[in-house]
């Protein structure tokens, strides 16, 4: 990977509501610091954009940290054009609220009707000025996984796919398949440091 700049999304999302609560996906945002620091051991420069997380930065690397889906596509575009790979690890929130309260809403013991807007598909979006460039996706599903995998895979026009069962979060371990155009590769019960590994050696 040397002379290769690796551009990498990881962590989750927030979609605030008011200024106290907020929607999100549960991530702990673990793959994708592990692939950033197995991209710089292998020699690239990497950008990381992370949504909130309790992880340490990687070292050496270069750490843009947002907050909403929003934020996070704004900095995707702004660096997409001067990387080689993308990785797209973060678990990042299909939709938001359309209309977000200044102050906090009172709990009143009546129901609370959300209206909720979607959010970009930054990978879906990305994937229409790929170019040259390797584009890597993460497919997080609870059934039918390696079909619904292989379904963004192509949707996407992405050329690695790594999909997961759900049960898989907030685990070091994790379970799944990596998936490419003529190839399935499945995994068990692995580290996810070894996944990262085996990830950076598919891209190389």
């Amino acid at each position: 990977m040397k002379q290769k700049i690796v551009l990498i999304t990881a962590g989750h999302t927030k979609e605030y509501i008011d200024p106290v609560r907020f929607i999100s996906n549960d991530s702990s945002g673990k793959m994708g610091y592990l692939l950033a620091e197995e991209s710089k051991k292998n020699g690239a420069k990497v950008i990381l954009i992370s949504g909130p997380t309790n992880l340490k930065p990687p070292k050496n690397v270069k750490v843009i940290n947002v907050v909403s889906a929003e934020q996070m596509f704004a900095q995707v575009k702004k660096y997409f054009a001067k990387c080689d790979v993308f990785i797209s690890c973060a678990a990042v929130g299909d939709y938001r609220v359309k209309k977000v309260s200044e102050n906090k809403i009172k709990k009143t013991g009546k129901s609370l009707n959300l209206k909720l807007i979607p959010n970009p598909d930054i990978l879906f979006e990305i994937s229409k000025i790929k170019g040259s460039r390797i584009l890597v996706g993460f497919a997080l599903e609870s059934e039918a996984l390696i079909k619904n995998a292989k379904r963004k895979l192509k949707e996407k026009n992405l050329d690695i796919i790594i999909a997961n069962k759900v049960d898989s979060m907030n685990s070091d371990k994790t379970t799944g398949a990596i998936i490419t155009k003529n190839k399935i590769e499945k995994f068990r019960s692995i580290q996810k440091k070894l996944l990262a590994k085996k990830i950076t050696k598919k891209i190389l």
